[in-house]
């Protein structure tokens, strides 16, 4: 399913009249002018609410004699609200996929041969993904004084003091009377 139809689908039934008539119509069909009634509007605002639902094809009409009748499609209603949450799942592995091939791409502009950093992007989200890769090669669990972690870092680039802040203020690292810690990877902000 494509993800622009599932947030039109959304967009569109995100408006009380429109859950209101909804709800109405599971009761049964019902015509223009009784949907008018029973929520207190005007013939014209039903038709412009019908005709936005009908675009997304959750309502449909059938005529008797002169009249028009609206119908829920509950079937087509119930697989575009369940699709959500099948869509939430293929993407994340294709954004998974997506932010892998991406960090792959950044180390590769910033890292040199031997490891070192040819130097440290000024664009946030690659800077993110240079910082996450460096604090990978430290140990979980283990303290870390302030000269072990600027000793760590000179490795990697002469700019110690920079990475060493950034760890902490991008909650890689917690810092505490001069001691460092890895936090978990769920508090890191990339």
């Amino acid at each position: 399913m494509q993800l622009n139809r599932l947030v039109n689908f959304h967009k569109t039934i995100g408006d009380k009249t429109r859950i209101r008539i909804i709800a109405l119509l599971k009761e049964g069909p019902l015509h223009g002018q009784a949907l008018a009634g029973k929520l207190g509007l005007t013939p014209p605002t039903i038709s412009h609410h019908i005709a936005k639902l009908r675009e997304i094809d959750i309502i449909y009409q059938r005529r008797d004699k002169n009249t028009i009748y609206f119908h829920l499609n509950e079937k087509k209603l119930e697989v575009m609200a369940q699709a959500i949450l099948k869509i939430g799942i293929e993407d994340e592995a294709k954004l998974y996929q997506y932010k892998e091939e991406e960090k792959e791409k950044v180390l590769k502009n910033f890292i040199q041969q031997d490891g070192r950093l040819k130097n440290l992007p000024a664009q946030h989200k690659k800077r993110l993904i240079i910082l996450e890769h460096l604090v990978t090669k430290l140990e979980i669990g283990k303290t870390y004084s302030e000269n072990e972690i600027n000793e760590f870092i000179k490795q990697y680039h002469e700019d110690y003091a920079t990475i060493r802040r950034e760890f902490v203020m991008y909650q890689f690292m917690f810092r505490q009377d001069g001691e460092y810690e890895l936090n978990p990877k769920e508090m890191w902000l990339i």
